[in-house]
């Protein structure tokens, strides 16, 4: 399949049972029917888990690639890592 905006051949990932089309060009992402309601399920699965264990873990700080501290949230959303390409 072609990336409708640029024409680049579209690839297929599959991320925790949801299948992705991503452009590696542009770095659009295309659902198909149905996933984005598997995504907001999941993500709502997950916020309910979240709220049942109590309060969210304080952050912490870590030396990036280029020397800078930066506080990071120990529990992040598993959407960042659904969407990271």
């Amino acid at each position: 399949m072609l990336c409708p905006h640029d024409q680049s051949e579209l690839v297929v990932s599959e991320r925790r049972g949801v299948e992705i089309d991503y452009c590696p060009s542009c770095r659009g992402v295309w659902l198909d029917r149905g996933e984005l309601d598997k995504i907001i399920d999941r993500s709502m699965d997950a916020e309910i888990a979240a709220e049942a264990m109590g309060p969210t873990a304080a952050p912490f700080e870590r030396a990036s690639h280029d020397g800078v501290r930066r506080r990071e949230a120990r529990n992040e959303s598993w959407l960042g890592e659904l969407f990271d390409y």
